[in-house]
């Protein structure tokens, strides 16, 4: 964990170190199999951004509760399964640098597996009558596997505009980081129009979240990722839809010709990532992040100063200045 994120996590710390003991305990299984996977998802964890998200949040509106804490691991218990049924739509054999579960233990208890995350987080609410945190992630999840097949549909065609690319990232993106600050801040206060605020920053940080990744398809000088990953999966992200919609139509059609038909070439995506550049794609995807950025500020400053809204703060800025 990098120091930046342990000085922003400083107002939750023992929040955080309590939630992994508590999140372990929801994902027991008496089936030996299945609790040994569920060790391996627990060892593998990211930077717990999500939980992160939920437990500032309810601190910026009230005082942390176990309500805080079951609305942070159903988040994690319902993301985590799409993750693992992702892994095995894509075929893909890793993920953040470890094995997936697809490739460890096959597909079929791959599947099961999601299947078993999802039931544990719908009970873990359902028990506890955390009906109105269950219909906050149930909606993101919805909207989360509608931006897919969105995606996937205009993929075909290549024929993505600015509009649909923000639907998409909204609904695939945006809709969990939303759902974590809406979560958050329902666990501590019933109130409606808080929790639709604390969802819409919440959007707003997924949005420029999101428009963050897809600038390190392109190699900024601050970026250590791969090039061209988007570019060879044949994904329309905003620096190139910008690159696209100003240049002419022969330009358009040798570009989007490369694509179709030669993604997967080295050649392609120097070529792609040469023309986004002169295009100036980069300079507008990194200007719409920041305006992403500026109004999801403007709205978190609208609620009372503390440890924690600083550090929400914070992690927002990190969001968009993080290296990977």
């Amino acid at each position: 964990m990098s120091s930046k994120i342990r000085e922003i996590q400083s107002p939750i710390k023992n929040e955080m170190a309590e939630f992994e003991i508590k999140f372990r305990q929801f994902m027991k299984s008496k089936v030996y199999l299945l609790d040994k996977i569920m060790g391996y998802i627990v060892k593998r964890k990211g930077k717990q951004m999500r939980p992160m998200f939920v437990f500032l949040s309810a601190g910026v509106h009230g005082e942390i509760n176990e309500a805080t804490y079951r609305g942070a691991a159903l988040i994690e218990l319902l993301h985590t399964a799409t993750l693992v049924h992702d892994d095995v739509v894509d075929d893909a054999n890793y993920r953040r640098g470890f094995f997936s579960i697809n490739a460890l233990w096959k597909n079929k208890i791959a599947i099961l597996v999601g299947d078993y995350l999802l039931s544990r987080g719908l009970l873990l609410s359902v028990d506890n009558e955390d009906y109105d945190l269950l219909k906050i992630v149930s909606e993101a999840v919805r909207e989360m596997s509608e931006g897919e097949l969105l995606q996937i549909e205009k993929a075909r065609k290549l024929n993505i505009t600015e509009d649909i690319y923000y639907d998409i990232i909204r609904q695939k993106t945006a809709s969990l980081i939303a759902s974590c600050c809406a979560v958050g801040s329902r666990s501590v206060i019933k109130d409606d129009e808080v929790s639709e605020k604390m969802k819409l920053f919440g959007e707003k940080v997924g949005m420029a979240f999101q428009i963050k990744d897809d600038l390190f398809d392109y190699g900024t000088n601050e970026i250590g990722k791969p090039l061209g990953i988007d570019i060879k999966e044949k994904k329309m992200t905003l620096p190139l839809i910008y690159a696209l919609n100003n240049s002419d139509k022969s330009e358009q059609k040798q570009i989007l010709k490369l694509i179709k038909n030669k993604s997967e070439k080295n050649s392609t995506v120097k070529t792609v990532v040469s023309f986004v550049k002169e295009k100036n794609g980069i300079d507008y995807a990194t200007e719409v992040m920041h305006n992403y950025y500026d109004e999801a500020m403007k709205i978190i400053k609208d609620f009372p100063d503390s440890n924690y809204r600083k550090s929400l703060m914070d992690l927002v800025q990190y969001t968009i200045e993080r290296k990977k």
